[in-house]
């Protein structure tokens, strides 16, 4: 897991939260053969479900540039970019603010198919106090597809182990049936995402998308007071529609009862 609790905030906002990276930034994560992201990746891969294009769309540039910067990262890449990165992929074209092609495998709740060509701000329409990365999104998408290199990292918790969450592929994993909240926190997880952007060469206004999924136990990812403290706060900030778009508004007031344990 490579998501710090140091990087949780409170109170809560839901914003773009871009940082630029300088100097050589690594983008990619070698997938490792085998391991459970690999395999659910697979089975998308197998299903012929894992890429989608609009008509006309030629997804060649990003490939290669995506190949390039695993050459430059030192990530020897083998076979399809489904099982040799840890990442998804997506297309973000400045001309329009549309996703003309993704690669993904392991969604977070929402549909590869559903987004497909879409402008960026139908894209985040459902997420939930959106109006501030509503308002910016021409301005965003100007400035991840003008040739620089950005991250940004979203984070939740969740009752589910399983990295695919595609909405139409798995039902949401209810939460424990248990008012115990040691009981309660041990079968939960933390789940992030790094997502990353980065030129594609000679393609101007093109930008390579990358999403990584992580997961933990929630047990393992608070690791110290400070981190439940950090958790807390940033749960208990969370608004009546952050909670129901996350899914979390049942399982609210048990975590919170656990971390304030932790957290002493």
């Amino acid at each position: 897991m490579s998501f710090p609790l140091s990087r949780i905030t409170a109170p809560f906002r839901m914003q773009p939260g871009l940082q630029r990276l300088a100097g050589e930034p690594r983008h990619l994560s070698a997938l490792t053969p085998g391991s459970a992201l690999w395999q659910e990746k697979k089975r998308v891969l197998d299903s012929g479900a894992s890429r989608l294009a609009v008509p006309g769309f030629d997804p060649q540039p990003a490939i290669t540039a995506i190949l390039a910067q695993a050459r430059a990262e030192g990530i020897a890449a083998a076979g399809p970019i489904e099982l040799a990165f840890e990442e998804d992929f997506a297309v973000l074209e400045a001309q329009g603010t549309t996703l003309p092609w993704l690669c993904v495998c392991v969604p977070s709740h929402w549909a590869p198919e559903d987004k497909l060509g879409l402008p960026f701000s139908a894209v985040h329409a459902p997420v939930a106090d959106s109006s501030a990365l509503l308002s910016a999104a021409s301005h965003l998408v100007r400035l991840v597809t003008g040739g620089e290199r950005f991250e940004r990292f979203v984070w939740t918790l969740s009752p589910s182990g399983r990295y695919d969450q595609h909405p139409r592929r798995h039902a949401r994993a209810p939460w424990p049936d248990t008012a115990d909240a040691d009981a309660f926190a041990a079968q939960c997880f933390l789940r992030a995402e790094r997502q990353t952007f980065f030129p594609v060469p000679g393609v101007p206004g093109q930008a390579v998308f990358t999403i990584r999924v992580m997961l933990q136990p929630l047990a393992e990812a608070v690791r110290s007071a400070d981190d439940a403290r950090r958790l807390h706060d940033a749960l208990a900030s969370m608004s009546a529609a952050v909670l129901a778009y996350k899914g979390l508004a049942p399982a609210r007031d048990r975590l919170l009862a656990w971390l304030t344990t932790r957290a002493a």
